[in-house]
């Protein structure tokens, strides 16, 4: 489905990703992990067309999408919900939601997709009509996840969706991203929570310092004793 061939990318002329290559199949789970500043997010970002590579190219389904404006591409499936979660804060939880699925396919599917997402976060449902910015950490995670589902995407990119999250609510997110997937959406996830990331990932790469060093299925790098020193603190 999506497949990164050989990118360099820069900020200004400070070079962060070098030759990255990797793939993301349809039905996968596939983590993107490192420390900071290993280029996880800027990998994403570059996916988004938010960052064009100097050097080699992104394919989604085929077709070259790093030349394509960065709008269409939720129109071409890809859903992106960034580190930080970037709600619109004054906004209802409700309003958020529908941000999420203003053009194509998404706009007549609304009101399904809807109650799709409230019954994967009952509390959205309770709280629809409450501004995103008075929710707690957890609930804005929730509203950002639902927004990137209301698109219909075929590839659900999400960023640190666990970061700043209580031990009880990254275990559910964890559930949702594992319901995703099952519901038949292919998920791209970086993450800084590796333990848990690599226990329901398929696939996984590690960034060191702009570079994939390592690859594997999931399991097999939760039980690699470079992964283990790393970032399992083992």
């Amino acid at each position: 489905m999506l497949e990164i061939r050989n990118i360099n990318v820069f900020y200004g002329d400070v070079q962060v990703l070098w030759d990255i290559s990797f793939e993301v199949k349809q039905g996968e789970v596939v983590a993107l992990i490192g420390a900071n500043g290993a280029g996880k997010s800027t990998t994403l970002k570059t996916i988004s067309g938010l960052l064009r590579p100097r050097k080699g190219e992104v394919l989604f389904n085929a077709e070259p999408i790093h030349i394509v404006a960065p709008y269409r591409l939720i129109e071409l499936g890809i859903a992106h919900c960034p580190e930080a979660r970037r709600l619109f804060v004054e906004m209802t939880v409700e309003e958020n939601l529908d941000m999420g699925s203003l053009r194509g396919e998404a706009r007549l599917q609304r009101a399904k997709t809807k109650e799709m997402v409230f019954g994967l976060f009952p509390r959205l449902s309770e709280r629809r009509r409450q501004p995103a910015g008075l929710l707690s950490g957890g609930e804005q995670q929730m509203v950002a996840i639902g927004r990137g589902l209301m698109s219909l995407p075929k590839l659900m990119m999400l960023d640190e969706p666990s970061l700043g999250l209580a031990p009880i609510l990254v275990r559910e997110i964890f559930d949702i991203i594992t319901t995703i997937r099952k519901q038949g959406t292919t998920v791209l996830i970086v993450e800084q929570n590796v333990k848990q990331t690599l226990a329901i990932a398929d696939r996984a790469y590690v960034l060191e310092t702009g570079r994939v060093v390592m690859q594997g299925a999931g399991k097999d790098l939760l039980n690699d004793p470079h992964v283990k020193t790393a970032y399992l603190g083992v």
